[in-house]
């Protein structure tokens, strides 16, 4: 089982204004905590070897994750080194019109670590659809996150999403949900 280290949208806008202006600061404090955590597994997955691959949204002219724009680019913690694939996609879905599949079938992936921005939409979504394109997918339970949305605060909807969907499934292929402190890769 091959596996690859996944990323999504951790660009520098990706949050911005999302929250309420009296909860903005935590909202940035949690994406920064996220960060860290998904920079040490990107770290881990090099040393091992394994494929890293990172998922940028490219917003239109007047979207905050707009191309060409400082918010639109990959924030420079996560940003690409050498051998790192980048995908853009214009949807939540990161398989969606997109040459993730082929870029993963090149390198003999079947098995995705999974983390980023925003866990209700793109996160989500993309690990909805690896699962069900047959992929082993392990989401990183404190590598994930989002903003607050209507009554739910941010930390509620990723709960929410790390218990609905470990051991989601379609045929053989399974989501683990496991935080990052736990998650190996192989050498």
């Amino acid at each position: 089982m091959t596996k690859a280290l996944l990323i999504i949208d951790i660009q520098n806008a990706i949050l911005s204004g999302k929250g309420r202006e009296d909860r903005q600061r935590l909202v940035d404090a949690a994406l920064n905590e996220t960060v860290a955590r998904l920079c040490a597994l990107k770290d881990r997955a090099r040393a091992a070897g394994v494929p890293v691959v990172l998922v940028q949204h490219d917003g239109d002219e007047k979207h905050r994750l707009a191309v060409g724009t400082h918010g639109w680019a990959i924030r420079d913690e996560i940003a690409p080194a050498s051998g790192d694939v980048v995908v853009h996609k214009k949807s939540c879905d990161s398989f969606f019109e997109t040459d993730l599949s082929t870029r993963l079938e090149e390198r003999s992936v079947t098995h995705l670590v999974i983390g980023g921005c925003m866990s209700e939409f793109c996160v989500d979504t993309t690990v909805r659809r690896a699962v069900s394109l047959g992929y082993a997918v392990t989401l990183v339970a404190d590598g994930h996150t989002t903003a607050d949305s209507g009554a739910l605060a941010f930390p509620e909807i990723v709960a929410h999403h790390n218990e609905t969907l470990d051991g989601f499934d379609a045929g053989r292929a399974r989501v683990e949900v496991r935080p990052a402190a736990e998650i190996t890769f192989p050498t």
